[in-house]
């Protein structure tokens, strides 16, 4: 191999400077590699990351509506949820939509780690997309429909569940159904 100069050179869209001892890389293109290293740089998995954070944020908030928490549930579940709370709904509303962004966490963490093949990879690849286009389709769909007033939703659920729908809790659901797909994504690259 031959020597680098010491003050800077490119290598396949990769800035490497080097000053004596220290070497700092500027990796312009993901995957690039250096003369000096053989094997491209791995992928970034911060979608699945990402996607994992959403899930165990909303799983706490499930979480602590099921333990008799208040804040913010009458303008996501409705006031009379919120106020009545019957058993089916704090043991599958909350504590069973907790259970599944739990385990829809630790999927994501999974998307991120494992290195599957064949059909285990197409049944992952396939719950990914599902569960990415089933949280944009909520969140995008009942924002169109509260916003547009089809069907009297907006005047059925009530002025302030229309409120945080619009401006908290579907935006939510769509930054998580684009993070679960980014991270389906880059499962299906790597």
């Amino acid at each position: 191999m031959t020597a680098r100069p010491a003050a800077e050179e490119r290598v396949r869209n990769t800035t490497i400077i080097d000053s004596g001892n220290l070497v700092v890389w500027f990796v312009v293109a993901r995957g690039m590699t250096t003369a000096d290293e053989p094997h491209p740089l791995p992928p970034v998995r911060a979608w699945g990351y990402l996607a994992c954070v959403w899930c165990v944020l909303f799983a706490a908030l499930h979480i602590y509506w099921a333990a008799g928490g208040d804040a913010g549930l009458a303008s996501s579940a409705g006031a009379d949820l919120a106020t009545h709370r019957p058993l089916w709904f704090v043991l599958l509303g909350l504590w069973g939509v907790a259970m599944l962004l739990l385990a829809g966490a630790a999927f994501s963490v999974g998307m991120t780690r494992w290195r599957l093949r064949g059909r285990l990879r197409r049944g992952v690849l396939i719950l990914g997309w599902l569960g990415g286009a089933v949280l944009l389709a909520r969140g995008l769909l009942l924002e169109v429909v509260l916003l547009t007033g089809v069907g009297g939703i907006p005047s059925a659920v009530g002025p302030l569940e229309t409120h945080w729908s619009l401006i908290l809790w579907n935006p939510w659901f769509v930054v998580g159904g684009l993070v679960v797909s980014l991270a389906t994504r880059q499962l299906q690259r790597v």
